[in-house]
């Protein structure tokens, strides 16, 4: 299953420590066999998408050789909108073009499913992007990524070499160093075939060729907590702080400025101390998306949905349940929710399985059927859940 493919799948294949050690550290290969990649998608579904779909440049696009391939050989503008020429498309490909279809995930449900899942497994926002070649040629040349990356192959094979850290370790986006170089020498060298995955760190050099036949993979990335999000999340603070707020005292003394800086760096270090890595991690989960999924019509009607209607939570990451005299408190996606101190093992029963039928809830939270229908009605106009059908 999809929405299980990085929390069980991929973590059975490397073992328990890739979290722990290994998560943008180290560079990881692992095989998971085809048959747990094939629901990502196939070349049907990908028709369907680019059939149904207002897609065009920058979202889709093509590269050959390192370079963008223009858009207007292959895309047309109009009415507010870029759409792909099909003809023109399958010319470029036939030429060794590589197409870059960003944001995937929105678009396919079982790609989400998946980025969900790797979403809960490393706690930070996932976005995928699919490339799709055929021939030998490339779409990019020797590069790093100012974020890392799963990459799932899920048609065909694709070449990689993996040269590892380079002359900068951990760069950033948003950078002061420009100059970053790739080291000597290959870490890892191989062909990349359906059911294969590549965990390549932030920073990591490496070349990626078309293996003489079509490839299709999907590339997970996500951008992980650093020092520098902790500190501008201290910025914020700042304004709280009265010393903060007061003007330099640019025309005093060299003495009266030295304890003036004295005083900053106090209040500075005494709101690092209150405002620690756990505090501000935790803050971060509180912040974190939900699923964009909808519930109608339970969320609109008065209707409760029925023993048989599948109830998902729509939080990706479970939220931390709190109590408060006769409610239950939690924090989703920044807002703070307070609900009757009944829902609590419905919602603590949904943080844990992620998914139940209004039966299997009642059942297992020894609740009556029509108390969780209700609760489950009251809980989707939150949108804490999504329900859906049998």
């Amino acid at each position: 299953m999809t929405d299980r493919l990085f929390t069980e799948t991929l973590r059975a294949a490397v073992g328990a420590d890739l979290l722990s050690s290994r998560l943008s550290e180290e560079f990881v290969f692992a095989d998971i066999g085809a048959g747990a990649v094939a629901p990502l998608l196939d070349f049907e579904a990908l028709g369907e998408l680019l059939s149904t779909r207002p897609l065009g440049p920058p979202r889709l696009r093509l590269h050959r050789e390192g370079r963008p391939v223009p858009a207007a050989r292959y895309a047309t503008s109009g009415a507010g909108e870029t759409r792909v020429r099909p003809e023109d498309l399958y010319r470029e490909l036939r030429e060794g073009a590589s197409l870059v279809l960003d944001g995937i995930d929105r678009l396919h449900p079982p790609i989400r499913a998946a980025a969900d899942d790797l979403m809960r497994l490393v706690r930070e926002q996932v976005q995928v992007n699919l490339y799709l070649i055929w021939g030998d040629s490339h779409g990019f040349d020797t590069h790093w990524d100012d974020h890392d990356t799963f990459i799932v192959q899920v048609a065909g094979a694709k070449s990689w070499q993996v040269h590892g850290q380079g002359s900068r370790p951990y760069p950033m986006k948003v950078d002061t160093d420009h100059s970053h170089t790739p080291p000597d020498g290959v870490v890892w060298e191989g062909t990349l075939r359906p059911g294969q995955v590549l965990h390549v760190p932030r920073g990591w050099w490496h070349t990626v060729t078309g293996a003489g036949t079509v490839s299709m993979h999907l590339t997970f990335g996500f951008t992980r907590a650093t020092g520098v999000d902790w500190v501008r999340s201290l910025l914020d603070r700042l304004h709280d702080v009265e010393a903060m707020r007061r003007d330099l005292p640019r025309f005093a003394t060299p003495e009266e400025r030295r304890k003036h800086h004295h005083e900053l760096v106090s209040r500075l270090v005494d709101l690092a101390e209150r405002h620690d890595l756990d505090a501000f991690l935790a803050e971060r989960d509180a912040r974190f998306p939900r699923r964009r999924s909808f519930s109608l019509p339970w969320a609109v009607e008065d209707t409760p949905p029925g023993p048989d209607n599948r109830v998902e939570y729509a939080p990706i990451l479970p939220p931390r349940l709190e109590e408060e005299g006769d409610k239950v408190a939690l924090t989703v996606a920044g807002r703070r929710y307070r609900l009757p101190a009944a829902a609590a093992p419905v919602l603590a029963e949904l943080g844990r399985t992620r998914s139940a039928t209004v039966a299997e809830l009642a059942e297992r939270c020894a609740l009556p059927s029509a108390t969780v229908a209700d609760l489950v009605r009251v809980l989707a106009r939150h949108h804490l859940v999504v329900v859906g059908g049998r």
